[in-house]
């Protein structure tokens, strides 16, 4: 009889238990992910922000037939008025931004110019006296770091890692073919040596440059950028981020560089970073999409409906449309970038008015519906012959 009341009073201590004991595993998880979780965007509704719920859920609907997003962040007059996550994918959780990550690395050259570190007229030789070339050509004498922003610095062919790594050298060793500034090559190793001028010029990496000069301001807590073995952040990628890291970037930029008030990037550097520099209508972009043929700035890309963008491999897309007044985030796992970009242009762009529109808590409540049951649908594997 003792045997079983002992028995009986351990199951009861063991049921009162384990609610405690799964709270506080859920909270490290929670602790575990908010370490990535900075300083908030504020929040409102679509109508209160002149867009129709209706018309963000179709976009939504449009872009969930997408092989996969794995979030989108709308952002209008500064404020955060739809989101969404395909699961497993979560707020707080960094993606890898791949090549959008250049959009960041050429604001760190911006403000090593801005404070006089560097001009966009420095030949890019003068940097590297140990890694160019025994008797460099005419042409890579003459690359700038301009010819570097516009991803015009001559060569025909994109320079190739060597064993998984790239190197300072190796693109300097690269044939440079073309006067610099006259042919558009998309051109990651271009973009990385352009991070290691940002090293040579301050002595820190472009990560450790920015984080008191944009990452902190922005409230982007615990950035990660991979790095070389050379000890250079990479540049032109490996920049993880959240989705919303992501968005407060479009609009500091859709801000002209200002934030709470500060001016963190020069105005200046945002219009000529974000304006065309060299058309790039050539080398296959017409096969991408409209939006990959509008001209390329100072590793940002011009888009259709005088926006512009920072965009990565897999669908990564920071889209700011001045016009609106409007920033749009995108990570994905995706080859569709058209796609995305023409949900934006189909669903947001003509819904966007100028003054606010009646409350809605119906289609509010349809949209919140749908974006918190997102799950992510890679596209299925081909099956062998």
């Amino acid at each position: 009889m003792q045997k079983y009341q002992y028995t009986k009073l351990f199951f009861l201590l063991l049921i009162l238990c384990v609610p405690s004991i799964w709270a506080a595993a859920q909270a490290n998880d929670s602790d575990s992910d908010s370490q990535y979780a900075g300083t908030p965007l504020p929040r409102s509704t679509p109508e209160a922000q002149g867009i129709s719920s209706e018309a963000v859920l179709q976009f939504v609907q449009a872009v969930d037939k997408i092989n996969t997003l794995h979030s989108f962040m709308l952002v209008r007059h500064g404020y955060v008025i739809a989101d969404g996550w395909w699961k497993p994918e979560g707020p707080n959780k960094p993606h890898m931004l791949w090549s959008l990550s250049k959009s960041f690395n050429s604001t760190a050259v911006g403000l090593a110019i801005s404070e006089g570190k560097l001009s966009l007229s420095d030949h890019v030789l003068k940097f590297f006296p140990d890694d160019a070339p025994a008797d460099p050509s005419d042409n890579l004498k003459a690359v700038t770091v301009r010819d570097l922003l516009t991803m015009s610095s001559g060569q025909a062919t994109e320079p190739q890692k060597v064993n998984g790594e790239m190197t300072v050298r190796q693109f300097l060793s690269h044939p440079f073919v073309y006067k610099p500034g006259t042919h558009f090559l998309y051109n990651t190793m271009g973009a990385y040596t352009l991070s290691a001028i940002v090293t040579k010029v301050t002595g820190q990496t472009s990560l450790e440059y920015l984080e008191p000069r944009l990452f902190e301001p922005l409230g982007i807590k615990n950035p990660q950028w991979d790095s070389s073995r050379e000890g250079y952040s990479l540049g032109g990628s490996g920049l993880h981020l959240c989705t919303e890291d992501i968005a407060k970037f479009g609009q500091l930029y859709l801000q002209k560089g200002k934030w709470n008030g500060r001016q963190l990037i020069p105005k200046t550097w945002v219009k000529e970073a974000t304006s065309k520099h060299i058309r790039n209508d050539g080398e296959g972009h017409s096969k991408i999409g409209i939006d990959w043929c509008q001209g390329y700035g100072f590793q940002f890309w011009r888009c259709t409906h005088n926006a512009f963008r920072g965009d990565g491999a897999h669908g990564q897309l920071c889209v700011v449309i001045p016009d609106k007044d409007a920033v749009i985030a995108i990570t994905a796992d995706t080859s569709k970038f058209q796609n995305e970009m023409n949900a934006i242009w189909t669903y947001l762009y003509p819904a966007f008015q100028s003054k606010a529109l009646p409350a809605d808590p119906s289609a509010d409540a349809q949209l919140a519906a749908a974006t918190a049951n997102l799950t992510a649908h890679p596209a299925p594997v081909a099956k062998a012959p």
